[in-house]
Protein backbone atom coordinates (compact mmCIF):
# COMPACT_ATOMS: atom_id res chain seq x y z
CA UNK A 1 0.00 0.00 0.00
CA UNK A 2 1.36 3.46 -1.26
CA UNK A 3 -1.33 5.92 -0.80
CA UNK A 4 -1.70 7.05 2.83
CA UNK A 5 -3.39 10.64 1.80
CA UNK A 6 -6.40 11.18 -0.48
CA UNK A 7 -6.58 13.57 -2.27
CA UNK A 8 -9.90 15.10 -3.37
CA UNK A 9 -10.81 15.69 -7.44
CA UNK A 10 -11.28 19.66 -6.12
CA UNK A 11 -8.17 19.52 -4.20
CA UNK A 12 -6.16 18.55 -7.42
CA UNK A 13 -7.74 20.85 -9.83
CA UNK A 14 -6.92 23.89 -7.23
CA UNK A 15 -2.96 22.14 -7.28
CA UNK A 16 -2.55 22.01 -10.54
CA UNK A 17 -3.85 25.69 -11.15
CA UNK A 18 -0.50 26.55 -9.88
CA UNK A 19 1.11 24.63 -12.64
CA UNK A 20 2.00 25.25 -16.29
CA UNK A 21 1.11 21.38 -17.71
CA UNK A 22 -1.48 21.17 -18.80
CA UNK A 23 -5.61 19.87 -18.01
CA UNK A 24 -6.19 16.98 -15.72
CA UNK A 25 -6.93 13.51 -17.86
CA UNK A 26 -6.34 10.69 -15.91
CA UNK A 27 -5.40 10.39 -11.87
CA UNK A 28 -4.89 7.36 -9.98
CA UNK A 29 -2.85 5.59 -6.83
CA UNK A 30 0.31 4.02 -7.22
CA UNK A 31 0.24 0.42 -5.47
CA UNK A 32 3.86 0.23 -4.88
CA UNK A 33 6.25 2.14 -2.58
CA UNK A 34 5.90 2.37 0.93
CA UNK A 35 7.43 5.71 2.54
CA UNK A 36 5.26 8.42 0.41
CA UNK A 37 1.76 8.99 -0.81
CA UNK A 38 2.31 8.49 -4.76
CA UNK A 39 0.26 9.21 -7.96
CA UNK A 40 0.16 8.90 -11.51
CA UNK A 41 -1.01 12.06 -13.28
CA UNK A 42 -2.32 12.59 -16.56
CA UNK A 43 -2.81 16.10 -18.55
CA UNK A 44 -3.41 16.58 -22.00
CA UNK A 45 0.44 17.21 -22.26
CA UNK A 46 1.55 14.02 -20.75
CA UNK A 47 2.45 11.55 -17.98
CA UNK A 48 3.96 12.47 -14.40
CA UNK A 49 4.05 11.05 -11.05
CA UNK A 50 2.58 13.26 -8.12
CA UNK A 51 4.30 12.40 -4.45
CA UNK A 52 2.84 13.66 -1.14
CA UNK A 53 5.36 13.43 1.52
CA UNK A 54 4.56 11.48 4.55
CA UNK A 55 5.02 11.97 8.19
CA UNK A 56 8.09 9.73 8.17
CA UNK A 57 9.90 12.38 6.06
CA UNK A 58 11.91 15.06 7.19
CA UNK A 59 10.61 18.33 5.15
CA UNK A 60 13.73 20.29 5.89
CA UNK A 61 15.47 17.40 3.73
CA UNK A 62 13.06 17.67 0.74
CA UNK A 63 15.12 20.73 -1.01
CA UNK A 64 18.17 18.26 -1.05
CA UNK A 65 16.13 15.75 -2.43
CA UNK A 66 14.45 17.80 -5.29
CA UNK A 67 18.03 19.61 -5.92
CA UNK A 68 19.67 16.14 -6.27
CA UNK A 69 17.60 14.83 -8.86
CA UNK A 70 17.42 18.29 -10.87
CA UNK A 71 21.32 18.12 -10.77
CA UNK A 72 21.61 14.62 -12.33
CA UNK A 73 19.05 14.87 -14.53
CA UNK A 74 20.96 18.08 -15.83
CA UNK A 75 24.11 16.03 -16.32
CA UNK A 76 22.29 13.42 -18.49
CA UNK A 77 21.17 10.89 -16.13
CA UNK A 78 17.70 9.34 -16.63
CA UNK A 79 15.99 10.03 -13.22
CA UNK A 80 12.86 12.05 -12.40
CA UNK A 81 12.58 16.03 -13.00
CA UNK A 82 10.91 18.21 -10.49
CA UNK A 83 7.95 20.25 -12.25
CA UNK A 84 8.25 24.22 -11.38
CA UNK A 85 5.12 25.89 -10.52
CA UNK A 86 4.31 29.14 -12.09
CA UNK A 87 6.40 30.98 -9.35
CA UNK A 88 9.40 28.51 -10.21
CA UNK A 89 9.11 26.36 -6.93
CA UNK A 90 9.16 22.88 -7.08
CA UNK A 91 7.97 22.14 -3.44
CA UNK A 92 4.46 23.28 -2.13
CA UNK A 93 1.47 21.34 -0.10
CA UNK A 94 -1.43 19.62 -0.58
CA UNK A 95 -3.72 17.67 1.08
CA UNK A 96 -1.68 19.27 4.27
CA UNK A 97 1.10 16.97 3.32
CA UNK A 98 4.47 18.44 0.85
CA UNK A 99 4.27 17.75 -2.55
CA UNK A 100 5.96 17.63 -5.94
CA UNK A 101 4.83 17.05 -9.26
CA UNK A 102 7.92 14.91 -11.33
CA UNK A 103 8.48 13.47 -15.01
CA UNK A 104 7.08 10.23 -15.61
CA UNK A 105 10.05 7.86 -16.40
CA UNK A 106 8.95 5.19 -19.59
CA UNK A 107 10.48 1.30 -18.40
CA UNK A 108 9.69 -1.44 -16.23
CA UNK A 109 11.75 -2.98 -13.20
CA UNK A 110 12.43 -6.51 -13.33
CA UNK A 111 10.14 -9.16 -11.23
CA UNK A 112 13.00 -11.51 -12.51
CA UNK A 113 16.59 -9.94 -12.21
CA UNK A 114 18.76 -11.78 -15.01
CA UNK A 115 22.41 -11.62 -14.94
CA UNK A 116 22.02 -9.52 -18.40
CA UNK A 117 20.16 -6.61 -15.87
CA UNK A 118 23.41 -6.38 -13.59
CA UNK A 119 26.17 -4.44 -15.92
CA UNK A 120 23.71 -1.69 -17.47
CA UNK A 121 22.76 -0.98 -13.59
CA UNK A 122 26.77 -0.79 -12.80
CA UNK A 123 27.09 1.52 -14.90
CA UNK A 124 23.99 3.64 -14.10
CA UNK A 125 25.22 3.87 -11.03
CA UNK A 126 28.79 4.47 -11.72
CA UNK A 127 27.39 7.72 -13.58
CA UNK A 128 24.78 8.63 -11.00
CA UNK A 129 28.15 8.74 -8.34
CA UNK A 130 30.22 10.96 -11.19
CA UNK A 131 27.16 13.39 -12.30
CA UNK A 132 26.68 13.75 -8.98
CA UNK A 133 30.05 14.56 -7.71
CA UNK A 134 29.64 18.77 -7.63
CA UNK A 135 26.40 18.62 -6.34
CA UNK A 136 26.71 21.24 -3.60
CA UNK A 137 24.54 20.11 -0.95
CA UNK A 138 25.30 17.28 1.48
CA UNK A 139 22.88 14.69 4.06
CA UNK A 140 24.56 12.72 6.36
CA UNK A 141 23.35 9.01 6.09
CA UNK A 142 20.65 8.86 8.91
CA UNK A 143 20.70 5.01 8.34
CA UNK A 144 24.27 4.93 8.39
CA UNK A 145 26.91 2.99 11.24
CA UNK A 146 25.68 5.93 13.81
CA UNK A 147 22.07 4.64 13.08
CA UNK A 148 22.83 1.44 13.51
CA UNK A 149 23.27 0.41 17.30
CA UNK A 150 19.99 2.86 18.39
CA UNK A 151 18.05 0.45 15.90
CA UNK A 152 19.03 -2.68 17.14
CA UNK A 153 18.46 -1.02 20.84
CA UNK A 154 15.02 -0.71 19.74
CA UNK A 155 14.40 -3.85 18.45
CA UNK A 156 16.17 -5.61 21.88
CA UNK A 157 12.96 -6.40 23.69
CA UNK A 158 11.13 -8.11 21.23
CA UNK A 159 13.54 -9.09 18.56
CA UNK A 160 13.52 -13.02 19.39
CA UNK A 161 10.17 -13.69 18.79
CA UNK A 162 11.59 -13.22 15.40
CA UNK A 163 14.10 -16.16 15.43
CA UNK A 164 15.89 -17.31 18.63
CA UNK A 165 18.89 -16.05 19.41
CA UNK A 166 18.58 -13.27 17.12
CA UNK A 167 19.51 -10.26 19.10
CA UNK A 168 22.68 -11.34 20.83
CA UNK A 169 23.48 -12.89 17.42
CA UNK A 170 23.29 -9.66 15.70
CA UNK A 171 25.01 -8.04 19.09
CA UNK A 172 28.34 -9.92 17.83
CA UNK A 173 27.83 -8.63 14.12
CA UNK A 174 27.35 -5.73 14.46
CA UNK A 175 30.28 -4.94 17.19
CA UNK A 176 32.42 -6.53 14.06
CA UNK A 177 31.18 -4.59 11.35
CA UNK A 178 31.69 -0.91 13.28
CA UNK A 179 35.24 -2.33 14.36
CA UNK A 180 35.94 -2.92 10.79
CA UNK A 181 34.39 -0.07 9.54
CA UNK A 182 36.29 2.47 7.15
CA UNK A 183 37.53 4.89 8.83
CA UNK A 184 36.78 8.72 7.64
CA UNK A 185 38.72 9.77 4.75
CA UNK A 186 39.96 6.50 3.64
CA UNK A 187 37.15 6.24 0.72
CA UNK A 188 35.89 8.47 -1.53
CA UNK A 189 32.78 10.22 -0.83
CA UNK A 190 30.25 11.56 -2.13
CA UNK A 191 25.74 11.27 -2.99
CA UNK A 192 24.50 8.16 -3.14
CA UNK A 193 21.26 6.62 -4.08
CA UNK A 194 21.05 4.03 -0.52
CA UNK A 195 17.98 2.59 -1.70
CA UNK A 196 18.79 0.98 -5.42
CA UNK A 197 16.76 -2.12 -5.21
CA UNK A 198 14.90 -3.66 -8.60
CA UNK A 199 11.98 -1.92 -8.02
CA UNK A 200 13.56 1.75 -8.34
CA UNK A 201 15.40 0.65 -11.22
CA UNK A 202 13.24 0.89 -14.88
CA UNK A 203 14.37 -1.03 -17.81
CA UNK A 204 13.28 -0.76 -21.83
CA UNK A 205 15.15 -3.40 -24.33
CA UNK A 206 17.35 -1.83 -27.03
CA UNK A 207 17.32 -2.81 -30.52
CA UNK A 208 18.87 -5.85 -29.79
CA UNK A 209 16.66 -6.85 -27.52
CA UNK A 210 19.47 -6.11 -24.66
CA UNK A 211 17.88 -4.47 -21.49
CA UNK A 212 19.14 -0.92 -20.65
CA UNK A 213 18.38 1.62 -17.97
CA UNK A 214 15.50 3.98 -18.40
CA UNK A 215 15.63 5.51 -15.48
CA UNK A 216 16.04 5.51 -11.64
CA UNK A 217 13.83 6.70 -9.34
CA UNK A 218 12.86 7.31 -5.70
CA UNK A 219 16.14 9.18 -3.90
CA UNK A 220 14.22 9.96 -0.79
CA UNK A 221 17.20 7.41 1.00
CA UNK A 222 19.71 9.40 -0.97
CA UNK A 223 22.39 10.86 1.65
CA UNK A 224 26.47 11.61 1.23
CA UNK A 225 28.69 8.71 2.11
CA UNK A 226 30.45 6.65 0.97
CA UNK A 227 30.59 5.71 -2.90
CA UNK A 228 31.25 1.67 -2.24
CA UNK A 229 28.63 1.45 -0.06
CA UNK A 230 25.65 2.34 -3.15
CA UNK A 231 27.55 -0.75 -5.04
CA UNK A 232 27.09 -2.98 -1.47
CA UNK A 233 23.99 -2.19 -0.84
CA UNK A 234 23.16 -3.26 -4.99
CA UNK A 235 25.20 -6.50 -4.14
CA UNK A 236 22.78 -7.11 -1.30
CA UNK A 237 19.82 -6.46 -3.56
CA UNK A 238 20.18 -7.52 -6.89
CA UNK A 239 22.65 -10.05 -6.35
CA UNK A 240 21.09 -13.34 -4.47
CA UNK A 241 18.57 -15.81 -5.95
CA UNK A 242 15.21 -16.66 -4.09
CA UNK A 243 17.05 -20.05 -2.61
CA UNK A 244 18.98 -17.79 -0.60
CA UNK A 245 22.57 -18.31 -2.28
CA UNK A 246 24.52 -15.57 -3.68
CA UNK A 247 24.85 -15.04 -7.99
CA UNK A 248 28.70 -14.36 -8.25
CA UNK A 249 27.66 -13.98 -11.92
CA UNK A 250 25.60 -11.55 -11.47
CA UNK A 251 27.83 -9.80 -8.92
CA UNK A 252 30.83 -9.44 -11.31
CA UNK A 253 28.61 -8.32 -14.23
CA UNK A 254 27.47 -5.42 -11.65
CA UNK A 255 30.96 -4.62 -10.83
CA UNK A 256 32.74 -4.67 -14.03
CA UNK A 257 29.50 -2.74 -15.40
CA UNK A 258 30.45 0.00 -12.62
CA UNK A 259 34.30 -0.04 -13.18
CA UNK A 260 34.00 0.90 -16.79
CA UNK A 261 32.64 4.00 -15.80
CA UNK A 262 34.55 4.72 -12.61
CA UNK A 263 36.91 2.09 -11.24
CA UNK A 264 37.18 1.27 -7.66
CA UNK A 265 40.36 2.12 -6.09
CA UNK A 266 42.19 -0.62 -3.80
CA UNK A 267 40.94 0.65 -0.46
CA UNK A 268 37.46 0.16 -1.62
CA UNK A 269 37.98 -2.89 -3.21
CA UNK A 270 39.30 -4.05 -0.07
CA UNK A 271 36.52 -2.52 2.05
CA UNK A 272 33.83 -3.74 -0.10
CA UNK A 273 33.09 -7.16 2.40
CA UNK A 274 32.80 -5.67 5.11
CA UNK A 275 30.28 -2.47 3.55
CA UNK A 276 28.24 -5.63 2.15
CA UNK A 277 28.04 -6.76 5.67
CA UNK A 278 26.76 -2.97 6.81
CA UNK A 279 24.29 -3.04 4.00
CA UNK A 280 22.82 -5.76 4.70
CA UNK A 281 22.27 -5.43 8.62
CA UNK A 282 21.02 -1.81 7.88
CA UNK A 283 18.36 -3.41 6.03
CA UNK A 284 17.80 -6.50 8.49
CA UNK A 285 17.57 -4.12 11.45
CA UNK A 286 14.90 -1.60 9.27
CA UNK A 287 13.13 -4.67 8.86
CA UNK A 288 12.98 -6.25 11.81
CA UNK A 289 12.13 -2.98 13.93
CA UNK A 290 8.92 -2.19 11.30
CA UNK A 291 8.28 -6.35 12.40
CA UNK A 292 8.60 -5.73 15.79
CA UNK A 293 6.83 -2.10 15.98
CA UNK A 294 3.64 -2.45 13.30
CA UNK A 295 0.28 -3.42 14.39
CA UNK A 296 -0.49 -6.87 12.94
CA UNK A 297 -3.81 -5.30 11.71
CA UNK A 298 -1.66 -2.39 9.91
CA UNK A 299 -2.27 -1.80 6.34
CA UNK A 300 1.09 -2.50 5.46
CA UNK A 301 2.65 -5.31 4.24
CA UNK A 302 5.90 -5.97 6.67
CA UNK A 303 9.30 -7.31 4.94
CA UNK A 304 11.04 -10.36 6.24
CA UNK A 305 13.84 -9.52 8.64
CA UNK A 306 15.22 -12.92 7.93
CA UNK A 307 16.42 -12.94 4.75
CA UNK A 308 18.97 -10.11 5.46
CA UNK A 309 20.21 -12.41 8.18
CA UNK A 310 20.64 -14.72 6.03
CA UNK A 311 22.92 -12.41 3.66
CA UNK A 312 24.88 -11.16 6.62
CA UNK A 313 25.74 -14.53 7.72
CA UNK A 314 26.94 -14.83 4.11
CA UNK A 315 29.01 -11.76 3.71
CA UNK A 316 30.72 -12.72 6.96
CA UNK A 317 32.34 -15.35 5.10
CA UNK A 318 33.53 -13.57 2.51
CA UNK A 319 37.01 -12.26 3.25
CA UNK A 320 38.02 -10.62 -0.04
CA UNK A 321 36.39 -9.27 -2.55
CA UNK A 322 37.19 -11.95 -4.67
CA UNK A 323 34.08 -13.63 -3.33
CA UNK A 324 32.10 -11.18 -4.90
CA UNK A 325 33.12 -10.95 -7.83
CA UNK A 326 36.71 -8.94 -8.10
Amino acid sequence: MAVYTEVSDEALRAFLGDYDIGGLVAFRGIAEGVENSNYALRTDRGDYVLTLYEKRVDPTELPYFLGLMDHLAARGLACPVPVRGRDGDALRELAGRPAAICTFLEGVWPRRVRPDHLAPLGQSLARLHDASGDFPANRPNALGPKGWAPLLEGCRERGDEVAPGLVAELDGHLAGILAAWPAAGALPVGQIHADLFPDNVFFLDDAAGRPRVSGLIDFYFACTDLLAYDIAVCLNAWCFEADGMFNVTKARSLLTGYEGVRPLSLAERAALPVLCRGAAIRFLLTRLYDWTHTPADALVTRKDPLEYLRKLRFFAQAETAGALGL
